[in-house]
């Protein structure tokens, strides 16, 4: 791929919202080009500063990375699971509904996947797996326009911060009353 092919094609996604690209989704867009010559290319194109390595596997187009900052870490985490539901809960959407004071370091994610941590130009993202059904998880959370991932409850997030036995100190639990009145 010439620099000009990927700058054109970039282009053309972005117009169409999408600014994070896994390598299988380039490989797609780039199907002459084979794994070793597509490697190099990456690479190439990382150093020239058209794309910036977010994760393994994980792209992001430079030229657009400062237009969508607002939910740029949210686009990486969701590139890192794409085959799962994911959805921001724990310490981070408890922190958005106001229940913790302290904004959290890491973005918190629930994930059908597997857990992990993922430390990114864009952020640090945090994997923790659930068992909960997909009907479960969609009953529990909010999908929100414009928003890459879904977002828990308020009662969801706690209740998922409970189940994995994190930290329950910062909890302002005249917060959680709020939402039951």
């Amino acid at each position: 791929m010439t620099r000009m092919e990927l700058i054109n094609t970039l282009t053309g996604l972005e117009r169409r919202g999408v600014f994070v690209l896994t390598k299988m989704n380039l490989e797609k867009l780039f199907p002459t080009e084979g794994e070793k010559s597509l490697e190099k290319s990456l690479q190439r194109m990382v150093k020239d500063g058209i794309l910036i390595r977010a994760a393994r596997g994980v792209y992001v187009n430079a030229l657009a990375a400062a237009r969508h900052a607002g939910w740029m870490v949210e686009e990486v985490a969701k590139a890192l699971r794409p085959w799962q539901l994911s959805y921001v809960s724990l310490e981070s959407m408890l922190s958005e509904h106001g229940v913790i004071s302290q904004i959290p370091m890491r973005l918190t994610v629930m994930t059908t996947g597997a857990g992990g941590v993922h430390h990114t130009p864009f952020g640090t993202i945090e994997f923790t797996h659930t068992k909960r059904s997909i009907a479960a998880i969609l009953a529990r959370t909010v999908f929100v326009k414009g928003r890459p991932l879904r977002i828990a409850k308020k009662h969801a997030a706690l209740t998922d911060l409970l189940r994995v036995g994190r930290n329950t100190n910062l909890i302002n639990y005249d917060e959680m009353v709020e939402e039951a009145e």
